[in-house]
């Protein structure tokens, strides 16, 4: 993969006043040694806006987890794997027609909102929940939801704790300054149980208390609660040694968000989403996009043929290659295929897709046409 920059900012300090995050702000476990330098854009200088700056630069500028198993995660070579990692590389594709031109930006849960606001970063997909708030106060637009969230606990397997209505006046390890710790005293209050919060500023930090035994219980998002527990180390009794209660206290739809004003490079990303569902709803995958390429007339199958680029004279506006969603999934592939090979039931995480599934599966995923 490309090299990955992480932001060093003077800009980090008032980003402490954004830091009302939310349970997706569980990622913040140290970053491996790398590259201090920053690059801002300024697509008010740039004739066609952001979406040109990239195309003129060559790479796309991605704003990822300082480390969270499943989503963003540095490799032994260097490269990055994971479900947002994926993302990233799907809007190169689509955007640059190379899934590799990918500069992956490691940010805190702090400094997330400032880099995307500051132009250091093209677009945050960062396991960041679409809020209220977010998408009006702090001028963000979010995509659509690439993974429908929720909060939950974490206890020890040994602790005779099977539910949250059992947690009375115990110690619970949360994120400070986020809406997961929000979201928890208002379940707590709700169901009269008192409780101690002890705060960290990072999961670093939050696990290592958990480790000594200083917290009864761990709240975050599900997604990131399992891949801590999927990578749970072996000298502190390995993964069978905690377990991630039933309960879900919220609602945390994540997906990749850019700056409000660019309704182009908006447009883009948000169908790079769409594109991937889209495939998938095709049954069409990375290892056999380019035999259904070939077979396609595009008079008899009009729609994947318009998916495809094989219709002459459609073109929906976004500004990309004809062929930039065969891009996406010869390079990157479907939902389905970057769900399960991150994520998945196969994976340390062991997610099964519930609600991530397509809507005629029973899920919340559902692609507008292509037209």
């Amino acid at each position: 993969m490309k090299r990955s920059i992480r932001i060093a900012s003077v800009a980090i300090a008032a980003s402490l006043v954004l830091a009302a995050c939310g349970s997706d702000d569980a990622a913040d476990t140290a970053a491996p040694a790398g590259p201090t330098d920053t690059v801002t854009v300024d697509p008010a200088q740039t004739e066609g806006g952001l979406l040109a700056a990239v195309q003129a630069r060559g790479t796309l500028i991605c704003g990822v987890s300082q480390g969270l198993p499943g989503f963003s995660i540095v490799e032994a070579d260097g490269s990055y794997s994971g479900f947002d990692a994926d993302y990233c590389k799907a809007i190169a594709a689509a955007v640059l027609g190379d899934a590799d031109a990918v500069d992956f930006v490691e940010l805190s849960a702090a400094a997330r909102f400032t880099a995307l606001q500051a132009g250091e970063i093209d677009v945050l997909v960062r396991n960041t929940t679409w809020t209220a708030t977010r998408d009006g106060a702090e001028g963000a637009a979010f995509a659509m939801t690439t993974f429908y969230d929720g909060q939950g606990m974490m206890v020890n397997t040994d602790s005779g704790i099977d539910a949250i209505d059992d947690m009375a006046n115990t110690t619970i390890c949360v994120q400070a300054g986020t809406t997961t710790q929000l979201n928890l005293e208002s379940t707590f209050a709700a169901r009269g149980l008192a409780y101690t919060a002890l705060t960290f500023e990072g999961n670093d930090q939050l696990q290592e208390a958990y480790f000594e035994g200083r917290c009864d219980g761990w709240t975050s998002d599900l997604s990131q609660l399992a891949a801590f527990r999927g990578t749970w180390p072996a000298e502190q009794g390995g993964s069978d040694s905690v377990k991630i209660l039933a309960d879900v206290i919220s609602k945390e739809p994540l997906g990749p968000l850019v700056n409000d004003g660019d309704t182009e490079w908006f447009d883009v990303v948000n169908w790079v989403v769409i594109a991937t569902i889209q495939a998938e709803e095709f049954g069409m995958t990375s290892a056999n996009v380019d035999s259904i390429r070939a077979a396609t007339n595009a008079d008899e199958s009009p729609e994947v043929g318009r998916f495809l680029g094989l219709v002459d004279g459609f073109d929906p506006g976004l500004g990309l290659d004809a062929d930039w969603a065969y891009n996406i999934v010869s390079q990157v592939g479907n939902y389905e295929e970057i769900y399960l090979r991150n994520v998945g039931p196969a994976t340390p995480l062991g997610l099964p897709r519930g609600v991530n599934s397509l809507w005629t599966d029973g899920g919340l995923l559902y692609a507008p046409p292509f037209r």
